[in-house]
């Protein structure tokens, strides 16, 4: 808990700890549930190697390596981090990256979730959440929402930022660059499906529902800001339903694999464990699975990293993020759902 002098009180439940291995962070289901009269906003800190440490030490940032976008907002005469509230039927994934494009121009990957921000805005209560965002292409234009943007070094854009909660967000961010993630894995369970009991005929050809099919839509703008560039998926006809909205998206082919699925898991752990290893060696890769497979395959991995894991869900159309550097696990972020947080 920290206090915000200026606008009132102010929590933060960020992943300052996160200098060390291991951590989780979490986006539950129902987030409304969990504020008084919540409005919801997302954001990011972008980030890009500076140009003189990029080459040296690529994929292990320090303060002095990285420079961050912070942006003036003519409105309130602030300067900022990239972020603005969820439009009706957004996600907060969606929501921070057309936030950052409508306020930046800027095309950038997603990273890690360095948790939220929440204070009172009258009778309601505001809640922020974060990302790490790394910078790939754009260039920035003055607009409505932003007048300026500077690239700065943290430690400068903690002289220059309004507010004590950016602050905190800064930290946040630079702790987990410091860890130096190269890859990362989207596991994500398929969407949800006509119902077992209802259903007579082949279990592998068990369709998505109304529902599963809106989840999976939204899959799209939830996870293409991560930039997958590989999609793996188990062979029942929800995994593979599960990843056709997000692979037409972003033009990729669908690799299916049995041993990704619930079967190959009862059939042969090990094999199923391997075979996600084979599927995730791209920066970004997503392999759409089942939700006995899932929770085992994770706890071999995690296991082997010393990382544990508590309250092991796995939701349908929610995703586990794994954020590795080589073959070293880093860290998990669990995404309980794709819907809107309204």
């Amino acid at each position: 808990m920290i206090t915000h002098t200026g606008t009132g009180d102010l929590s933060t439940s960020l992943a300052m700890s996160r200098h060390d291995q291991g951590h989780v962070t979490r986006i539950g289901s129902r987030p409304s549930e969990e504020f008084a009269r919540p409005t919801f906003a997302a954001g990011a800190v972008i980030w890009r190697f500076s140009s003189d440490a990029a080459a040296s030490t690529p994929n292990s940032p320090e303060s002095t390596d990285v420079e961050i976008a912070i942006i003036h907002r003519p409105r309130y005469d602030d300067w900022s981090l990239p972020k603005g509230k969820v439009d009706p039927g957004e996600n907060l994934p969606g929501t921070a990256m057309r936030e950052i494009w409508e306020e930046t121009g800027f095309s950038v990957r997603l990273g890690w979730v360095l948790g939220y921000v929440h204070y009172p805005v009258g009778s309601r209560t505001k809640v922020v959440y974060y990302w790490t965002a790394q910078h790939l292409s754009g260039e920035f234009e003055p607009n409505e929402e932003s007048d300026e943007l500077r690239w700065v070094s943290p430690e400068e854009a903690k002289e220059l930022l309004s507010y004590e909660a950016d602050l905190k967000v800064v930290d946040a961010a630079m702790g987990v660059l410091k860890l130096g993630c190269d890859r990362r894995v989207l596991y994500v369970r398929h969407a949800k499906a006509h119902a077992r009991e209802g259903w007579a005929g082949d279990d592998d050809l068990r369709p998505l529902s109304k529902k599963g099919r809106r989840q999976a839509e939204l899959l799209v703008s939830e996870l293409s800001g991560y930039r997958p560039e590989t999609i793996s998926s188990a062979v029942p006809v929800r995994c593979e339903h599960t990843a056709a909205p997000i692979a037409q998206d972003l033009g990729l082919e669908v690799t299916f694999d049995a041993n990704l699925g619930d079967a190959g898991w009862a059939a042969d752990a090990d094999a199923a464990v391997d075979a996600f290893h084979a599927a995730t060696t791209a920066p970004v890769s997503m392999v759409v699975a089942q939700g006995t497979v899932i929770p085992g395959v994770l706890a071999r991995v995690a296991g082997e990293h010393d990382v544990e894991i508590e309250d092991m869900r796995v939701k349908k159309s929610s995703t586990w993020v794994l954020h590795f550097a080589g073959d070293k696990l880093l860290g998990l972020d669990y995404l309980a759902s794709p819907l809107s947080v309204k």
